[in-house]
């Protein structure tokens, strides 16, 4: 009888790598982390997807009651690692407390750094500061400036909540976090799904390089349009941040016109 070779051996059924995807922090790990995972078998239906859908619609819920009754609102984003003594931290107070004084609430992510600058100025002019908060292996808590605070497990949740409830974004300069939202609002704008949503990028020193990048070789290779780029607002001041976005919630405005009246004004 011949020995089995590896070529006539009939392979193993593949079975899920429990080492997979699933960093633990501090011992625990988090819910966007068990979400991702593919599900290990149970009898605990708490550690089961279908449980988790219904966590999940439990945060939907919660959030859409607390933002609901805010009215008009402005998201800004920036990163967590800015001290008062940095030159943006200033700058995002006070984009946060005009916009402030003309009626619009103030959400951001409710850390530290340009959230806490943000949630600052919002409190400096009395308008309603909101912090969306998240759970993160360095954990991060709610910044002293807010006034009213929602903590969610899963990210996706939390960004929905950002979108849903603001007239417009307003980008200081940050990291990935803050890459991921602004593309996720380009690309919501690019395929329709929130119309009239202008978005500011504040800090052209920061930003030259990604929109001069986004001109010269995605927009060059044809993987976006001229009209995708209209709806950027590069500025270093406050007055015009806040302007642009006064302007186009009076106005409603339609895709580009943000961008052409501040041309105008240039």
């Amino acid at each position: 009888m011949t020995e089995p070779t590896d070529r006539n051996r009939t392979p193993e059924p593949l079975r899920p790598n429990p080492s997979i995807n699933r960093a633990v922090v501090a011992g625990q790990p988090q819910a966007d982390e068990h979400l991702l995972q593919r599900p290990a078998p149970s009898d605990d239906f708490r550690h089961t997807d279908p449980w988790r859908v219904l966590r999940i619609q439990g945060e939907f819920v919660h959030g859409f009651d607390q933002l609901s009754g805010i009215g008009p609102a402005i998201t800004i984003f920036g990163s967590a690692r800015v001290s008062p003594e940095d030159p943006m931290y200033p700058l995002a107070t006070e984009t946060a407390r005009l916009l402030g004084q003309e009626g619009f609430a103030i959400i951001t992510g409710g850390g530290p750094g340009i959230m806490a600058a943000a949630n600052r100025g919002a409190r400096e002019a009395g308008a309603v500061s909101v912090g969306c908060n998240i759970e993160l292996p360095m954990e991060q808590g709610i910044n002293e400036y807010v006034d009213l605070a929602i903590n969610f497990r899963y990210f996706f949740v939390r960004k929905t909540m950002f979108v849903k409830y603001a007239e417009g974004f307003i980008i200081f300069p940050g990291g990935f976090g803050t890459f991921d939202e602004l593309f996720e609002a380009l690309t919501l704008i690019q395929t329709r799904k929130v119309r009239n949503f202008p978005v500011v990028l504040f800090g052209r020193s920061y930003w030259s390089g990604l929109v001069e990048w986004l001109k010269g070789t995605v927009l060059r290779e044809a993987k976006i349009t001229q009209t995708d780029l209209e709806h950027l607002v590069v500025t270093d001041s406050p007055e015009e941040a806040a302007r642009v976005m006064t302007e186009c919630y009076r106005n409603n405005c339609a895709d580009g016109v943000v961008e052409r009246s501040v041309a105008k004004r240039g």
